[in-house]
């Protein structure tokens, strides 16, 4: 713990790994919000540098080097040791093809002659069907990251079986009561990696000369390398003062009593990090005393102590600035396809900027979710103006209109106001997010976000059975949900959907009636892509502060002295779930790629299942049901259309000719026209530039009745049945 007297440098570090395609956000948040105070403040993705180095000419030079005197064990790696000149002379070109600084390199890798195969290129998929005949750039890239994971399998053989492309040692940190195995590793030297690590690092530490150091540790898989990040730092200058936060401290380090981690880092702070950030920094600068630090360990006199807070001291959204990614090499991440689904892709292919559009969950009773928590149960959003200008901000910094909104779950309403604002400010965009399937996603609503760039939502369903999420408390039941995920398709929204099997008291049959109306959802095309995962119980849920409730007992772990979050139980009521998890995930890989959806759904599974008892049309009987949503004198009316061409024409009619005037609409993908009298045609037209999201104020039904019997004396419940106002509807007339 080193206090000092000057301005500071602080360094943010993304530590190995995170993401190949875009920055984690952490410290591009952090940055946005010291940015407000003056701070000199830097940041580096060592994921992305550390990947960049090892899969490079000279990186496999030495990977291959290493192993020199060492057999891989299997025969695949034994090939692809002999072929390590041929992998050496191709990296450079795979690396910068995807990164999109060579794109007609795909053509050579697309024909299949210009790589070396390995195993991974045996389970290659039905190129044709994945990408035609011209869907060059996404087949290469395909093939570029089977290519890469050959390399990833070689390198856990033979020099780290630690190693993955976004995780480093995560079975070390995940459940981590001890801190022992962590250590023992932290003590390791002339590990291939860690040298690379070190090399890199060091750079970036004689160049900037940091008092302050914050590494982000989001997931366990991120630990191990934020502690070689300090370990290497405080080498070097035992003074900088290293800060460790994010997901991973959030939840499995609440209940710290080893002292052991602060021989590598001086300082860990819990929840979000702004607030704690900031008053760290005033500490260390001399300007407030010790025990104004907030939501912080630190180890000081031989004894461990945590300064708390309170929620209402943390910052809100409105207050936490725009989050900065300028200093961060955006144009070197890597964009991959690891299968060719176009829903799944989008976590690993693309620069996205990462924003959030509220704080927290604003639902926070899911039974099985860490409610208990401040980054959940501390709700709050900014104002859609504050929201929109943001995005101006970073797309100028960053030149790239992709956004992925990472919210816990953004909610509707926050989203129908952002995007009437981004309408209104005609700023295009393209982005996607995390949602609750909650019947607040209209028809309308789903038309709008489609309008304003939205292309995918991902979000849990856990288990599509009423019972089990009625006992989740998920507030959401099949039937709405399924209309929901209708409303997404039908305004050509992807689909990602989180599943869960395995959750207290689930039978045998429910989990195969989840796989049945999962198939039924990829059958409908409701579904694009999913994700089964087992139930995991954790120590901030409800259900472990009440597990009688749900028929389970908690066994294990023993409560140790450093992470605390996974618990062991056993569940009374249910059945052994072990059975199911291979042949779920087999389905929902098939069923991603159109394969197998006419399948029986004992074909994926090696064991006796129960026979499924869901109707196989159910989820078309529930799409045949009327469910249009009721509109209330409140709803705002908006126009998604271009304003119409006005000519006033004749129509001869009983014998007498008749003035009509005909608006001529030219959309996007079509030309149509309305034919009405005079006075409706004009009121229609003044209408529409009222709806226009461009319009000072959003008109709602009731001003709009109002407004039509005042021009045209005619009663407008009559006018809502008529043939020109359902048109108008069909083609860009909303009610939100």
């Amino acid at each position: 713990m080193t206090r000092f007297n000057i301005h500071p440098v602080i360094l943010l570090i993304i530590p190995p790994f995170t993401q190949l395609n875009t920055p984690y956000p952490s410290t591009a948040y952090l940055k946005g919000f010291l940015n407000q105070y003056d701070y000199t403040v830097h940041q580096i993705d060592l994921g992305l540098e550390l990947i960049l180095s090892i899969f490079s000419k000279d990186g496999l030079q030495e990977l291959f080097l290493q192993c020199n005197n060492q057999e891989p064990k299997s025969e695949a790696n034994t090939r692809l040791k002999n072929l390590a000149n041929v992998y050496i002379d191709t990296i450079d070109h795979v690396i910068r093809f995807l990164q999109n600084r060579d794109n007609t390199l795909a053509y050579r890798i697309s024909n299949e002659d210009f790589l070396p195969e390995g195993p991974r290129f045996q389970t290659l998929e039905d190129m044709e069907w994945a990408f035609g005949s011209m869907g060059i750039i996404d087949k290469a890239r395909y093939l570029a990251t089977l290519y890469l994971d050959d390399l990833g399998d070689f390198i856990r053989e033979t020099v780290d079986p630690h190693f993955g492309f976004s995780r480093y040692a995560e079975k070390l940190a995940l459940s981590a009561t001890s801190f022992d195995q962590i250590e023992k590793q932290l003590q390791k030297e002339n590990i291939f990696i860690n040298n690379l690590l070190k090399k890199i690092l060091v750079k970036y530490l004689e160049k900037l000369n940091p008092s302050v150091i914050g590494i982000t540790v989001p997931f366990p898989g991120c630990l191990l390398g934020a502690l070689k990040c300090s370990q290497i730092a405080k080498n070097i200058n035992p003074d900088t003062n290293v800060i460790i936060g994010g997901g991973y401290v959030n939840t499995e380090l609440r209940k710290l009593k080893d002292d052991r981690i602060f021989q590598y880092i001086d300082y860990i702070t819990i929840d979000a990090g702004e607030r704690s950030l900031y008053q760290l920094l005033q500490f260390l600068n001399g300007q407030i005393n010790i025990s104004k630090l907030h939501n912080t360990y630190y180890f000081l006199n031989n004894n461990l102590s945590f300064k708390s807070g309170t929620p209402d001291d943390e910052i809100p959204l409105s207050q936490a600035g725009t989050p900065d990614y300028s200093d961060l090499p955006l144009k070197n991440y890597l964009s991959i396809i690891e299968i060719a689904n176009p829903m799944h892709r989008l976590w690993h292919d693309g620069r996205w900027n990462k924003m959030t559009v509220a704080q927290g969950c604003y639902w926070q009773k899911c039974a099985f979710c860490d409610v208990n928590l401040d980054y959940i149960n501390r709700y709050n959003t900014a104002p859609a103006v504050l929201l929109v200008d943001r995005i101006e901000q970073i797309i100028e910094q960053t030149g790239q209109s992709g956004f992925h909104f990472v919210d816990e779950a953004a909610p509707p309403k926050v989203l129908k106001e952002l995007a009437l604002e981004l309408l209104k400010r005609r700023l295009s965009i393209t982005w996607w997010s995390n949602i609750r399937f909650e019947k607040r996603f209209s028809k309308d609503l789903c038309r709008l976000l489609a309008a304003s760039g939205c292309i995918a939502v991902s979000g849990g369903i856990e288990t599509p059975v009423d019972r089990l999420l009625k006992k989740m408390n998920k507030g959401i039941t099949l039937q709405q949900t399924t209309h929901v995920l209708n409303n997404f398709h039908m305004a050509g929204i992807l689909v990602h959907a989180y599943l869960m099997f395995g959750f207290p008291s689930q039978t045998a049959q429910e989990t195969v009636d989840s796989l049945e109306i999962t198939r039924q959802f990829f059958l409908n095309t409701l579904f694009h892509s999913c994700f089964w995962h087992r139930f995991t119980l954790t120590a901030h849920s409800s259900i472990s502060k009440n597990p009688e409730k749900f028929g389970i007992k908690i066994t294990g772990p023993e409560k140790g002295c450093f992470a605390w979050n996974d618990l062991k139980h056993e569940d009374s009521i249910g059945c052994d779930h072990d059975k199911f998890g291979e042949g779920l995930n087999k389905a929902v890989y098939n069923y991603m790629h159109g394969v197998g959806l006419e399948f029986e759904l004992d074909s994926w599974f090696d064991t006796e299942i129960p026979a499924g008892t869901i109707s196989p049309n159910y989820i078309q009987q529930i799409l045949n049901e009327k469910k249009d949503r009721k509109t209330k004198k409140t709803d705002r009316v908006i126009w998604l259309g271009n304003l119409p061409d006005k000519n006033k024409i004749e129509i001869k009619k009983g014998g007498k000719n008749r003035k009509k005037l005909q608006l001529v609409f030219d959309n996007k993908l079509e030309r149509f026209t309305l034919t009405t009298s005079i006075k409706l045609g004009e009121w229609l037209v003044t209408f529409l530039i009222k709806a226009s999201p461009q319009y000072d104020k959003i008109l709602t039904l009731n001003e709009i009745e109002a407004d039509f019997y005042k021009k045209t004396g005619e009663d407008f419940n009559a006018f809502l049945t008529q043939k020109t106002w359902k048109t108008l509807i069909k083609k860009g007339l909303l009610i939100l």
